[in-house]
C-alpha cells in the first residue's frame, strides 16, 4: 500500500469531487419529479460531463501509484459515502443499521482488495 503522500491523495481527493458530481447526476433529478424526462436526462449529462472532467484526471494520476482495481475500490466506496450522506441530507431518506451493514461488509471488501498487492 503507498505511503500518503500529495501524490497518492490527489487522485483520492479528485474521485471524492468527481463523485459529488456523480451523485448529483444520476439522483439530484429525484426532488424534480415533475420536470420532463428529457430535460433532467440533458441537465443530468450536463453534470455527468463535469464529473468525467474530475474522474478522468484521478485514474490517470493515480494509475502510477495504484493499481486499477485498487482505484475502482476507492471510486467505489467513495461512491457510496457521498451517496449516504446525500441521501439523508439532500433527499431526506433515512439510513438505517442495515445501509451501514451493507456498506461495511462493501468496505472490508475494499481492505480485501488493499491486501491483494
Amino acid at each position: 500500500m503507498p505511503t500518503f503522500s500529495l501524490a497518492a491523495l490527489s487522485p483520492i481527493l479528485l474521485l471524492c469531487v468527481s463523485n459529488i458530481f456523480m451523485t448529483v447526476a444520476w439522483y439530484g433529478h429525484l426532488k424534480f419529479k415533475s420536470e420532463a424526462l428529457w430535460l433532467v436526462i440533458l441537465i443530468s449529462w450536463g453534470i455527468a460531463f463535469v464529473e468525467y472532467c474530475f474522474a478522468v484526471p484521478a485514474n490517470r494520476y493515480g494509475h502510477g501509484i495504484y493499481s486499477a482495481a485498487e482505484l475502482k475500490t476507492i471510486q467505489e466506496v467513495v461512491s457510496l459515502t457521498v451517496f449516504a450522506g446525500f441521501s439523508v441530507l439532500y433527499l431526506g431518506e433515512s439510513f438505517s443499521w442495515m445501509h451501514a451493514a451493507g456498506f461495511a461488509c462493501i468496505a472490508f471488501g475494499a481492505f480485501l482488495v488493499f491486501q491483494a498487492s
